[in-house]
């Protein structure tokens, strides 16, 4: 810390003119600057505490005064930006702030400079004496920290800036710090002409007269009288002082912050206050280049400031002139210039960590114009040279290594990504002179066309594709938290649905399916064939015998008929809703009733089931309720914030509700919401012993756990499977459903994993005998079809590499198990449970096909799915006799076929041929077709059984055929299955339907329905829907409530989650479908004894989001757009593309190689495929929202479908002289930017009076069009500021040449030859395209210049170029010439030995070497030569 006086200093380092008289506090460590804190620790420039009357009022003085002796700083701590607090020795704390180095910009900027370049020990006391001026008491205020800084620099570096006319008169606005002047005597109170001389000498006025706004007001300069002791006697240097011997570098380190500052066009301001120093330290150190330099910059300047300071010869000797100067002064824009007309360019000199936007702009240029792409690579040394203060000036070390991660093409691309990675903003490129910047400009232009979807956000932003920006943003949010929900989410439900109509239908997202669906009423279509929460119409005509007694039975047993189609919909309404909804965590999920009540016409008079007239099923609406459960659950979206509370919350009080709440525990399962439930939750569940919740927490816990093998969940389960009990376990009573659930569970929870003894025994399960005391004796058939399921998805696409399973023969075991035969003995653990045969079923020890078949078909099915493994497939052929037809249950051909159509999976072939191929001999031979009138008659054969077995084979073919195409819209097979379909409901009318039976006929009808919604899944097709409603209607004879449950899941599937998705064909997800859609319906509501009713929402598994939504980035509205999708090559087809009309369902996204938003209404936009589908996927599942951007002058597809009303249409010819006829009220069409509509408001409307002004409207209005229909709004700042130049240069007011420059760095871009090239390969892209708006300004300012050579220039031309002072009036044009000319310096043409040259060619080649333009030689030429009249052009 810092020691108090009465102690020794320890510190090595001088100080001068510091006071010690008193402790004080430390100024702000400038470690940031300095290095180690050691160094650091410069006594603070304030004065003693006793005169400051400011600290006197503080409170803490009193407690700590800093006068007892032995009181010093122990230490300092917690450091807060400016604050630290400091420790004393009597243990009291005291927080300082200390102020800062400097405030302003510049300052900072020169500070670090000067800093950078001294030895150390002289930076730290040039920084301390700097701080004591700037932190002297009530110090200066910001305006003047500039003039403080420039006087405190002077006089370090020995100059006496009393004495120095310039310095003299800077103002410090009244706060002049005693430690620079003493006080001066206070004038009078009248005044004096001495203050109009300071005020015309001042600063201020001098700023003032070279402003553009003196010009336009026309005032006369001012001249002030000569002062006479100004120039009376010559001052010289004090050789003495700390900085003398450093000026030269401290006067090019100054020169390249000024370089460095002219890159910013928000320091026009510094720049003027650099230049003024710049000016006399040049003039000092005798250095006529530089000065030339200054001249050309600011004309104005040099009239103003005439005072030389002698250095004489001997101090010269004391300066070190450091290895980096260099005579000629460096010029980043001359650099560019140099680079833009392919001449040779040495390194550009630059300060590390201060100059670094030359460093960006020179790599920029040499990335992109000269083409060297290792130029942001490590080795950039060769364009630059880092300056340092040690001898090491030329080092070339190189920090910022670029390694380029996505994917990059061009060298446009690689600039803008490397711009990014350096952080080059936007707003940094608006703050780039528009010279400088236009490169910049145009590589973005470039890129923004084509793109590509990998990039990061900071690359879209500075492309200015807020498509894809916004894009990578919402990729970059975690799942959960997008924002997309709220793009796409209607959450209110409209006012005009009271709060009874709740059929759980109202979340849809409307915006998007009426995009999807636009041209007719289907959607609500659905919602009325599948809402059940309304009592339905029985019309029942009352016959005249009929007494009202049996008028009310029919009417009831009408309305039993039609509560069978009731409670079949919440399935189908619970895939039409799927996950399209976010609930609020504080209120209960509604579930919407159902409904079995009726009206009855005319009287609407109520008709209810519960009335006693007529048997109505116990637990008839069970089931119902179950799945209505179910339905209300699906329709959580996976992405909701969903607790553990929550769930429990939504419990309901009722007893009654207790099934529905069942299914919303499944629904969360397959949501994947389940597994936040806590364990202790779920045993509470359990343990309370009600059936249906334990089914619907067991299926769901299994589904979210899905493939996990997880331990816990395999626990649970296996407590309700007495077969995955030890042997020696207590009997547990567990009911049929649920060890059902269970079993199908585990299979969920182990699936894929071919874990052996789960296999081992599941494979025994599917077997079980009925044991003793009535134990597995009801509905066998459901429990061995799970354990069949289960084992298939166990060993679900592993087919003949089931390692470690040899010995437990799977496939012929479950051969036997489908085709019968003698019960092999059972081995394992289980032998003593079987010990006791049933005392109700005679089973013998064969094996009973009609339980044991389906489960083994299926089994064998998932477990060689797409194998195409045709030794199994054999197995599972339709025998090919009618001895053998008669011993197979028709049904179990349809599985059979089934199984056999998904092993041989790549055999599939979408058209009728293959479906009949898979037909028996016997039976075409002896079947005419489905529809035929009459039958022929046989004797041997029975031709029921052939019929029926013709039926279901076909039915089985167009299932698998169904499974093959899930999801794929495919044409063919689509037509194929439809026309099946259409055949079966002939068949049901025909008059063969009796042989080969209703009911078989229905089943195959059902079975045909759900093919086709699996192919169609999620688009919405008319003509299955049509299908759907006409079986809808149907609700008399042989319709029951399978069938019912059949169609409404065929019509939940055509709309799955409302368009939004629609199914996989992945293992996993055939899996699941044939546990949904198994080709046996129950008979009735409570019919669960050949598959549980609960699996059939396993569906949930197979869907997958698919709908792909564009939109607008600037309405934030879905919208309409083309797209083309490109399909790799298979074996089936070649690589192939197709366009579609986004909203669309994508095919599924294995079989993609690219996806492209097609012009020309939005922005192009490519997302590649081959890398990985990962992008695509998570853009999917958050909601499938790809922003797309209109481009200028187009219109919506919704607007404008055909393309007609777009702003380019109307003005076919593009370059029309209608481009005045441009009225600003069309710029709507084309652009949504506030900016361009608010300039197109008050600089392109005509107004009353306009005169002069209808030539500057009317430039600004085609400036306008242009920018916009050339898609570059962000040039119009560029177009405007080149005319002001130009007008400027006309009037003939340029105090400062930069615009010059900067359009003479445009103008030299447009004639570079990497432009060239770029444009000789992609001649329709650029800016400045089509547009005569370059040549008019370069032809302008041609003109200008020539007419004032003419005009009388050429004489202080001359008087220039032989080293005379030219006239004061011409000195700003004189500027003007020669920047654009590139005219050469007195003496570089003295040095090129021009004097002798006779004649033109002479010059051409002597000049060549100081890279003169010819044009310029031309104008030169006269004057040179001596023949002033000779050429002037």
């Amino acid at each position: 810390g810092l020691p108090a006086p009465s102690l020794t200093m320890s510190n090595p380092m001088p100080r001068p003119s510091t006071p010690l008289d008193s402790i004080s506090t430390p100024s702000k460590p400038l470690n940031k600057h300095l290095g180690p804190l050691e160094e650091s620790v410069l006594l603070s420039p304030v004065p003693e505490l006793r005169d400051s009357s400011k600290l006197h009022d503080s409170p803490y003085v009193e407690d700590c005064t800093f006068q007892q002796l032995g009181t010093f700083i122990q230490a300092l701590r917690d450091p807060v930006h400016n604050r630290v607090t400091l420790e004393l020795s009597n243990n009291t704390m005291v927080r300082i702030s200390i102020p800062e180095i400097a405030t302003s910009e510049l300052v900072k900027r020169c500070l670090q400079g000067v800093k950078a370049i001294l030895p150390k020990e002289t930076a730290v006391q040039m920084l301390v004496k700097w701080y004591n001026a700037y932190n002297a008491p009530g110090g200066p205020s910001y305006h003047s920290e500039w003039n403080l800084f420039v006087t405190c620099l002077m006089n370090m570096m020995g100059y006496n800036t009393e004495r120095l006319c310039w310095t003299r008169n800077l103002d410090f606005e009244g706060s002049l710090s005693p430690v620079i002047a003493p006080k001066k005597a206070r004038p009078s109170e009248t005044g004096s002409d001495e203050d109009w001389e300071y005020l015309l000498s001042s600063d201020y006025h001098r700023n003032f007269e070279s402003h553009p706004v003196a010009k336009a007001l026309r005032l006369d300069p001012l001249e002030v009288s000569a002062s006479r002791d100004d120039f009376s006697q010559s001052l010289s240097l004090d050789s003495s002082t700390l900085l003398f011997s450093h000026i030269p570098a401290i006067f090019f380190v100054l020169h390249l912050i000024y370089e460095e500052l002219k890159l910013n066009s928000l320091m026009g301001e510094g720049l003027r206050s650099l230049v003024v120093l710049l000016v006399q330290l040049a003039r000092d150190l005798k250095l006529e280049a530089y000065m030339d330099y200054y001249y050309r910059d600011y004309p104005a300047l040099v009239k103003t400031s005439r005072q030389t300071c002698i250095i004489d010869q001997v101090q010269t000797g004391f300066m070190l002139h450091p290895s980096f100067f260099s005579a000629e002064p460096p010029s980043i824009f001359q650099w560019l210039s140099s680079c833009l007309k392919g001449e040779g360019v040495q390194p550009y000199p630059y300060l590390p960590g201060i100059c670094e936007r030359s460093k960006l702009v020179v790599l920029s240029v040499a990335l992109y114009i000269l083409g060297d792409e290792s130029a942001v690579l490590n080795e950039a040394s060769h364009y630059l040279y880092k300056i340092t203060s040690g001898k090491d000036a030329l080092t070339p070390s190189w920090e910022c290594s670029f390694k380029s991660s996505t994917s990059v093409s061009s060298l446009a691309e690689k600039l803008v990504l490397w711009m990014t990675s350096v952080g080059f903003t936007l707003r940094d490129l608006e703050s780039l002179p528009f010279g400088v910047a236009l490169p910049i400009r145009d590589a973005i232009y470039q890129c923004r066309e084509k793109p590509a979807s990998d990039w990061p956000e900071a690359v879209c932003l500075l492309i200015g594709r807020q498509d894809l920006s916004k894009q990578a943003w919402e990729g970059s949010l975690q799942k959960g938290k997008s924002s997309v929900g709220t793009v796409l989410s209607s959450d209110i439900p409209s006012a005009a649905e009271s709060e009874e109509d709740e059929d759980g239908m109202n979340d849809m997202n409307e915006e998007v399916m009426s995009l999807i669906w636009s041209e007719d009423l289907r959607v609500q279509e659905v919602r009325r064939l599948l809402q059940s929460a309304r009592p339905v119409r029985v019309n029942v005509v009352q016959m005249p015998e009929a007494s009202d007694h049996e008028y009310i039975e029919e009417k009831e047993n009408r309305l039993l008929q039609l509560c069978q189609r009731t409670m079949a919909l919440p399935v189908g309404r619970g895939m039409f809703t799927l996950f399209s909804y976010h609930p609020v965590p504080t209120e209960q999920l509604p579930i919407p009733k159902l409904n079995l009540t009726g009206r009855a016409p005319p009287r609407n008079t109520t008709v209810d089931l519960n009335s006693g007239n007529i048997d109505v099923p116990p637990n008839m609406a069970c089931w119902a309720s179950f799945h209505n459960g179910v339905a209300a659950g699906l329709k959580i979206a996976p992405a909701s914030q969903i607790d553990s509370a929550w769930i429990v919350y939504n419990k309901p009080k009722i007893a009654e509700l207790a099934n529905e709440y069942a299914g919303f525990l499944m629904a969360l399962g397959l949501n994947g919401h389940l597994t936040k439930l806590a364990t202790l939750n779920i045993h509470d569940y359990l343990t309370k012993g009600h059936e249906m919740t334990s089914i619907g927490l067991l299926l769901g816990v299994s589904a979210a756990k899905l493939g996990t093998m997880d331990m816990a969940i395999t626990r649970l389960l296996s407590i309700h499977i007495p077969a995955l009990l030890p042997p020696t376990s207590t009997e547990l009573d567990v009911p049929h459903n649920v060890q059902v659930a269970a079993v199908v569970g585990i299979g969920l929870v182990y699936q894929g994993t071919a874990h052996r003894h789960t296999a081992e025994v599941l494979l025994a399960e599917i077997g079980r005998p009925p044991g003793p005391e009535m134990e597995y004796c009801t509905d066998r058939e459901s429990y061995s079809l799970a354990s069949g399921l289960a084992l298939g998805m166990v060993c679900l696409g592993h087919g003949s590499n089931l390692i470690g399973m040899s010995d437990l023969n799977v496939p012929e075991q479950l051969y036997q198990y489908m085709v019968g035969g003698h019960r092999r003995f059972q081995a394992g653990m289980h032998r003593e449970k079987h010990k006791s045969p049933s005392y109700q079923i005679k089973e013998g020890d064969t094996i009973n096909v009609d339980v044991t078949c389906p489960g083994a078909t299926l089994a064998l099915a998932m477990i060689y799915l797409k194998t195409n493994n045709r030794s199994i497939a054999d197995w599972l052929k339709a025998p090919d006799t009618m001895y053998l037809l008669d011993f197979v249950k028709p049904e179990f051909l349809l599985l059979r076929t089934l199984a056999r159509c998904l092993i041989l999976w790549d055999d599939i072939l979408p058209n009728s041929k293959w479906v009949n191929s898979n037909v028996p001999q016997i039976i075409r031979e002896n079947i005419i077709s489905l529809h035929a009138t009459e039958l022929p008659s046989s004797e041997d054969l029975s031709l029921e059984t052939l019929a029926q077995a013709h039926v279901y084979i076909i039915a089985g073919a167009c299932l698998s055929l169904g499974f093959r195409f899930a999801g794929s819209e495919n044409l063919a097979a689509f037509q194929c299955l439809y026309k099946y379909a259409t055949d079966f409901l002939k068949c049901l009318s025909a008059p063969t339907a009796s042989i080969t039976g209703h009911y078989n006929l229905e089943t195959c009808l059902s079975v045909l329905l759900l093919a086709l919604a699996m192919v169609m899944a999620g688009s919405g097709n008319l003509k299955v829907l049509q299908l759907c409603r006409f079986m809808h209607k149907k609700t008399g004879g042989e319709m029951n409530y399978g069938f019912h449950l059949a169609h409404h899941m065929a019509l939940g599937l055509l709309f799955l989650g409302g368009g939004r998705y629609s199914l996989s064909t992945s293992n996993s997800s055939i899996a699941a479908l044939l546990c949904a859609l198994y080709p046996h319906f129950p008979v009735h509501s409570t019919d669960n004894r050949y598959h549980l009713q609960a699996l059939r929402h396993l569906y949930v598994l197979a869907a997958e989001p698919r709908l792909l939504t564009p939109v607008d980035v600037d309405t934030n509205t879905p919208c309409y757009a083309l797209i083309e999708v490109t399909y790799k090559g298979t074996q089936w087809y070649g690589e192939a593309t197709e366009e579609l009309m986004a909203p669309t369902l994508l095919p599924e996204l294995h079989l993609l190689k690219q996806i492209r938003v097609k012009g020309p209404r939005y922005w192009e936009l490519l997302i590649d495929l081959s890398k990985g589908t990962t992008h695509l996927q998570s853009i999917l599942s958050k909601g499938g929202i790809l922003y797309v951007k209109l481009r200028a002058g187009q219109l919506s597809y919704k607007e404008d479908p055909m393309g007609w009303r777009s702003l380019l249409a109307q003005t076919v010819t593009h370059r029309n002289s209608e481009a005045r006829a441009f009225k600003p009220e069309a710029i709507s069409a084309f652009t949504s930017d506030p900016a361009l509509f608010s300039f197109a408001d008050y600089f392109c409307k005509p107004t009353m009076d306009m005169g002069q002004k209808q030539e500057i409207l009317d430039l600004f209005s085609s400036i306008l069009y242009e920018c916009v229909t050339q898609e570059n709004p962000e040039m119009l700042p560029t177009y405007i500021a080149i005319d002001q130049a130009v007008r400027r240069l006309e009037r003939r007011e340029m105090s400062e040449t930069f615009e010059l420059w900067q359009m003479k760095l445009v103008l030299e871009f447009f004639s570079s030859r990497s432009h060239q090239e770029r444009m000789s390969r992609n001649p329709t892209r650029g800016l400045f395209m089509n547009s005569e708006f370059l040549p008019v300004m370069k032809c302008t300012i041609d003109n200008t210049l020539d007419q004032w050579l003419q005009a009388g220039g050429d004489v202080s031309l001359h008087s220039y170029l032989s080293g005379q002072a030219p006239e004061e009036s011409q000195l700003s044009m004189l500027a003007c010439f020669l920047i654009y000319h590139s005219v050469p310096t007195p003496g570089q043409l003295a040095a090129g030995g021009l004097e002798g040259s006779r004649n033109f060619s002479e010059l051409l080649l002597k000049l060549r070497r100081l890279h003169v333009p010819v044009r310029a030689l031309l104008r030169l030429a006269p004057l040179l030569l001596g023949n002033p009249q000779a050429m002037v052009l």
